[in-house]
């Protein structure tokens, strides 16, 4: 008889970030008054599910995300350090013309490659650590749910790599709000689903902070 698992990538909600900077993989950076109540929100959203792992990111945006969903099922916060952000050389500047990084002509090479790319971790190491964590998430919750908090490009990545699509895009595209969740359903270890809602309603599309 087959086994159904749903993992849920969920992405974190929305940080207090006042100065608009590119956060990446800084410490200290938690959820703004409408990221908690994001983080609620789905919470709720997710109440009846049959939910029995909340796998987190080690970053304090994805842990605080993860904290309603875990207490609303009553289960302990698995921390995964393969759901982190993605690195990124530009991490900690305002990243964009004008008065960010890119003004500075010392920064001009790190955008000579957008294919793999060349101003961070590489799509496919992304990929590639995404499944990892989603699998270890599937045999932690084998025929029921977990839940997996990480972070935009890291989950919008993995979806494009599921769907054997090419894995360099255009950010604005990326289909992966602020608190958003995309399900991966797998029967045993195959994919055999995948779908996409927003259960806090429509996404912040700005995607610096990712």
């Amino acid at each position: 008889m087959s086994t159904r698992t749903l993992v849920h990538l969920l992405r974190h909600g929305e940080v207090h970030n006042p100065d608009g900077i590119l956060y990446g993989r800084l410490p200290g950076f938690h959820l703004s008054e409408r990221g908690r109540a994001q983080a609620e929100t789905v919470a709720k959203s997710l109440v009846d599910n049959d939910v029995v792992a909340v796998v987190a990111s080690p970053l304090q945006r994805a842990q605080e995300t993860a904290t309603p969903i875990a207490a609303a099922h009553g289960v302990d916060i698995v921390t995964e350090d393969r759901l982190i952000e993605a690195d990124n050389r530009f991490e900690g500047t305002r990243f964009g013309v004008g008065d960010g990084a890119l003004r500075r002509p010392a920064n001009w090479p790190l955008m000579r490659d957008p294919f793999t790319p060349s101003w961070g971790e590489p799509y496919l190491r992304i990929a590639h650590r995404m499944l990892a964590a989603a699998h270890r998430a599937r045999e932690l919750a084998a025929g029921h749910e977990a839940v997996c908090v990480s972070h935009q490009l890291p989950i919008w990545t993995l979806r494009r790599y599921l769907l054997g699509q090419r894995l360099w895009h255009d950010p604005r595209r990326r289909q992966c709000a602020l608190a958003s969740l995309t399900t991966l359903e797998f029967t045993d270890q195959e994919l055999t689903g995948l779908r996409y809602r927003e259960p806090a309603g429509a996404g912040d599309p700005t995607v610096t902070g990712a």
